[in-house]
């Protein structure tokens, strides 16, 4: 199944339209790699959190990529996405079929994950809390996106 819906923006987060791609193959090296079936990727390489049912019931396992300690991610291959959001704040969260919820925070200091389309658009959590976007068209969509300056 691909996807030929462009991705929504709204005030606080955009929502992917992924809904019915599988997870098709998972790297590790020393960020953590999903690879969907129409060829988005997820990248994540800070901290993250898996887990099932209720965030406040359940904070889930912690994966991470920096130190290859991803083994619960596994559960991930040829799961469905069901929902995938991206938070203006930096947060990614991500919902497949097999009840599985895929959370990751912005970093401090890093880029903490990245998702990609094979042509154009790009979500990048920036460090300290923002967040990046371009188009396909190779424009950046970040007009209500702070950016920050080191």
């Amino acid at each position: 199944m691909s996807t030929e819906v462009e991705p929504v923006e709204h005030e606080d987060r955009w929502v992917l339209n992924l809904r019915g791609l599988r997870v098709v193959r998972i790297s590790i090296d020393f960020r953590l790699t999903l690879v969907l079936d129409a060829g988005w990727e997820v990248v994540l390489e800070a901290p993250a959190r898996l887990s099932t049912g209720a965030l406040h019931t359940s904070p889930g396992l912690p994966l991470t990529p920096e130190s290859q300690d991803v083994a619960a991610a596994l559960r991930l291959f040829g799961a469905k996405v069901l929902s995938a959001v991206v938070f203006k704040s930096g947060v990614l969260r991500m919902v497949f079929d097999s009840g599985m919820h895929l959370t990751c925070s912005a970093d401090a200091l890093f880029e903490a994950w990245q998702v990609t389309e094979p042509r154009g658009w790009r979500f990048i959590s920036l460090p300290g809390g923002d967040l990046a976007v371009w188009s396909r068209s190779g424009t950046s969509e970040n007009r209500k996106v702070r950016l920050r300056s080191t």
